[in-house]
């Protein structure tokens, strides 16, 4: 019960601090994400303009890149983005949407990858790709993998860049060079709305960015989007109006929903 109390801190921490989140992120989920981060407490910055972003990341707690709407003009803010949080000590998240799709999406990832993100989250076809351990298909930007097939891929990546990796699925895997975390929460109609994996590493993002503990901060911020999207989906009639319930539950859950619904195990 001990690691539930501190995930339950982070969540209020995230509401006491209100961290600014300076996100490059795609076209899709931009509004959907900003409102994710207001919901949860946090103070979400869209920017992507390249004679900015050094300032914006002096004043911000953590960055997020998502290549999901990827461009030339966007990739080259992005590495920019990455430079300036490795050289500065910010951490930031990367979400490798569509990794493996394109050659240009794998040749992107790979000059963002050498600046270290703190963590790095994506389906288990995403991390496969990014890892190129095999030759796993990624369908768009959905995953073709179940979770725990990318646990030696995700390792790969620990290894080599020394992050934090999130294979979000039905289960979600969290792990580092020292500790693996399993959470069970969230419930199948989540993947009937685009970008709610997007809203998850945005979440990451904010709890990085007050956290000590970042694989603790991954857990909080995984547990609180599957356990608000379970919620949702159980007043929901369909995607549309769980869009509106999880941003809703982000906003309003309370220490009793949390603790009741958290399915969770660290190996």
């Amino acid at each position: 019960m001990i690691m539930e109390k501190i995930l339950w801190e982070l969540v209020q921490l995230v509401r006491q601090k209100s961290p600014l989140v300076h996100n490059i992120t795609n076209y899709v989920v931009m509004n959907n994400t900003a409102n994710a981060l207001l919901a949860a407490g946090a103070s979400p910055i869209m920017a992507h303009a390249k004679s900015e972003i050094q300032e914006m990341i002096g004043i911000s707690h953590s960055v997020v890149i998502n290549i999901g709407t990827l461009d030339e003009y966007w990739s080259e803010s992005m590495i920019l983005a990455a430079k300036t949080a490795h050289s500065t000590g910010k951490p930031w998240v990367l979400d490798p949407v569509g990794a493996g799709a394109t050659s240009f999406r794998d040749q992107v990832l790979n000059q963002l990858l050498p600046y270290q993100p703190a963590v790095i989250r994506g389906n288990a076809s995403e991390i496969i790709a990014l890892a190129k351990v095999n030759t796993t298909a990624t369908k768009g930007v959905d995953s073709t993998a179940q979770s725990n097939e990318a646990i030696d891929a995700a390792r790969s990546l620990v290894s080599q860049y020394g992050t934090i990796v999130c294979i979000s699925g039905e289960t979600d895997i969290i792990l580092n060079n020292q500790q693996e975390i399993f959470i069970k929460n969230g419930h199948p109609l989540m993947t009937k709305v685009t970008g709610l994996g997007c809203s998850a590493t945005a979440l990451i993002g904010a709890f990085i960015g007050i956290a000590e503990d970042r694989v603790l901060a991954v857990a909080a911020a995984m547990a609180l989007i599957g356990i608000a999207g379970e919620i949702a989906a159980e007043e929901s009639k369909g995607p549309g109006s769980l869009q509106i319930n999880l941003i809703d539950k982000l906003y309003n859950i309370t220490e009793q929903e949390f603790f009741n619904r958290l399915k969770i195990e660290r190996k």
